[in-house]
């Protein structure tokens, strides 16, 4: 009896490097409190970064070396158009992805490393701005590719990152209790539902900010550098 063409060993692999690092990931979050008490919220971001960066590297190496694994589910490639939607919703999904680059000395541990509960900027638009931007890269590079390795990884993505939704909630709520309610219910998971019913306005003048700027220059270094990092990647033999 044949194989299944579609589900290789490949699928099964990422589907095990991501729940190692939605394990690592969600666990070291979940951690953090207790870790803050313990070891100081500097010496707690290094380690949290030590464990969720290679594992994102590994993940992101897997990726470009497996995206044509499986069945081929459709191919939209050469229609015209298709390229340019790919790269605007990848673009769109960066600046949801990265609010967090507001805060680059945090995220370096150079200045104390805090959590926030405020509703200005992108959180207008949404309280889980990186689950909307995976979801839209998701979207995006499973169109592209159209293949069942990237539809499953996608799926792993999309969940680890609802998920993400539940646990941060849950976290921030029993942190910060009540002024996280009222931020919750002023707020939308859903993009622009809490606009679109009179919860939120947008105000432009809060995306005036460098970091904007910031995650702008990535999109352009990553698209520039895209097919350099393919052939980098597949220099790997994993």
């Amino acid at each position: 009896m044949m194989p299944n063409p579609w589900f290789t060993t490949s699928h099964s692999v990422m589907l095990g490097l991501q729940l190692a690092f939605a394990i690592a990931h969600s666990g070291g979050a979940a951690l953090r409190p207790w870790a803050e008490i313990h070891i100081g919220p500097r010496l707690y971001r290094i380690l949290f970064a030590l464990v969720s960066l290679p594992l994102a590297v590994i993940l992101i190496i897997y990726f470009f070396n497996h995206r044509y694994d499986g069945l081929q589910l459709w191919q939209v490639q050469a229609i015209p158009g298709v390229k340019a939607v790919v790269w605007v919703l990848s673009a769109i999904s960066f600046l949801f992805l990265y609010p967090a680059t507001f805060n680059l000395l945090e995220i370096a541990a150079i200045q104390k490393p805090q959590v926030y509960v405020y509703e200005i900027g992108i959180i207008r638009i949404t309280r889980h701005p990186q689950m909307v931007g995976q979801v839209i890269w998701c979207l995006a590079h499973t169109l592209w590719l159209g293949t069942t390795f990237t539809l499953v990884t996608s799926m792993g993505l999309v969940l680890h990152h609802l998920f993400g939704v539940w646990h941060g909630d849950r976290r921030l709520s029993n942190s910060y209790g009540e002024a996280f309610t009222a931020v919750k219910q002023r707020t939308s998971i859903i993009p622009f539902l809490a606009i679109l019913d009179g919860r939120q306005s947008l105000q432009g003048h809060e995306f005036l900010r460098p970091a904007y700027l910031g995650v702008a220059i990535f999109i352009f270094l990553l698209w520039w550098s895209h097919p350099l990092l393919i052939v980098g990647t597949s220099r790997i033999a994993w």
